[in-house]
Parts: C-alpha cells; structure tokens; sequence
C-alpha cells in the first residue's frame, strides 16, 4: 500500500512562487490552495534535515507571523509524541508563548 501528497508550485517569470496548490486523496485534499508551506525531511544518511520553504507573493507578513507561531507549536506537540520529552516540549511551548507576545499574537 502507498499514499501520494503531491505539491504543484506555480512560478512566474523570475521564479518567484505564484500559486501552490496540493493534493492529498487518502486525506480527502484535492488541488487546494496554500499561500506557504514548510517541508522538512530528514536524510539519515548525511544525518540531516532537507527543506524546502516556499510562499506566494501574495502571502501577507500578519498571516506568515501566524503560519509560523502554529507550526512551532505544532512541532512542540510532535516532538513531545516523538521523544516523550515533555520537559523539553514544555520549554518549547514557553518559546511558543514568547513569540506570540513580542509578535503581538494574542491579546
């Protein structure tokens, strides 16, 4: 058994992401729209992380502040189910909490 994501980038004439739209069926996703996205992939054999971070022009710097407080905390809760580290999670989350306050976030 296999599941496919598929990510389709969109480039205007100097290459600068335009449109990204991605597909998911297993998950029911079919060519949405996504104005960013942040890929990690680790490659055990060079013992390191691979990314890929892409955004449209259109992607407006309020909405980037928000897109990366999330994923930060989304990577507190999934290092915490990864490792069992809930100490180090919690100190994560503190961090998350930080961000929030200095980018004027929550109010």
């Amino acid at each position: 058994m296999t599941s496919e994501i598929k990510f389709v980038v969109e480039l205007d004439e100097n290459r600068v992401p335009e449109k990204l739209t991605w597909t998911a069926q297993d998950g029911g996703v079919q060519l949405e729209e996504a104005k960013a996205m942040l890929l990690s992939v680790w490659d055990s054999k060079a013992n390191e992380t691979l990314r890929i971070d892409l955004w449209t022009k259109e992607m407006p710097v309020d909405e980037m502040k928000i897109f990366f407080h999330q994923t930060l905390v989304a990577m507190a809760d999934t290092f915490e189910r990864a490792t069992q580290d809930e100490k180090m999670a919690a100190t994560m989350r503190d961090f998350c909490e930080y961000f929030a306050e200095k980018l004027e976030l929550k109010g």
